[in-house]
């Protein structure tokens, strides 16, 4: 996906010659709580509602406010995993979309982004999750590849990110095609790797019913 077919068009910019009340009126109407500023077909940047507030002018114009995410803009061919970078870098919950030229297109919402992550296949099909955790020196994907691969399990998606507690170390998130992990894990571990998550791993009938056990009796039922 990239940002092209990513824009929202159902959420029109501002003019910098518009006033904060309509800002605010098209915020509550949009479900917004940014909206673009846009000049002659220039991103200038965001406005939302707690800008308004701070000056409590509701009939000064948006572009004479200290506007946000002047930055906060990507181009067409822009990956979505870019996209949320950027809003991410920006701490904004929506990034435009220019084109060569610097010409606004549109703008994209995190939510809208998210939705559209949540609908490819590496989300939807059926699988499980498992976090490791390595030193980024040693990380190798085509290694922890091989290995679950010798366990007829495919990786569908990763997903690698600094660990918080340890700059040393990073976590690698995998999105497997099968839900029994118990061979995998096993062989990771033999080969010295940390596993430290399992989600929507398949569980035994017996853990089932123990935990559905201990739920009737939290309940008192």
């Amino acid at each position: 996906m990239i940002a092209e077919d990513l824009i929202n068009h159902m959420i029109p910019p501002l003019k910098g010659t518009d006033d904060a009340h309509k800002a605010i009126v098209w915020m509550e109407e949009f479900r917004c709580k940014f909206m673009p500023v846009v000049d002659d077909q220039r991103l200038l940047g965001f406005i939302s509602e707690e800008i308004i507030l701070e000056t409590n002018d509701i009939e000064k114009e948006v572009r004479e406010f200290d506007l946000v995410g002047q930055n906060s803009y990507v181009n067409l061919q822009s990956h979505f995993y870019d996209i949320l970078k950027v809003a991410a870098d920006q701490n904004v919950q929506m990034v435009g979309v220019l084109n060569d030229d610097q010409t606004y297109c549109g703008v994209i919402t995190v939510q809208d982004t998210l939705t559209s992550f949540a609908q490819t296949a590496a989300v939807q099909m059926p699988g499980a999750i498992l976090v490791l955790s390595l030193d980024m020196i040693n990380y190798s994907l085509a290694e922890v590849s091989r290995l679950i691969e010798e366990n007829h399990i495919k990786i569908l998606s990763s997903i690698l990110k600094e660990d918080p507690l340890d700059p040393g170390k990073i976590r690698l998130t995998l999105k497997l095609n099968q839900t029994d992990l118990s061979r995998v894990v096993a062989t990771l571990e033999r080969f010295g790797y940390k596993v430290i998550g399992r989600y929507q791993e398949t569980k035994s009938i017996e853990t089932d019913k123990e935990r559905i056990g201990m739920l009737l009796k939290y309940l008192d039922i």
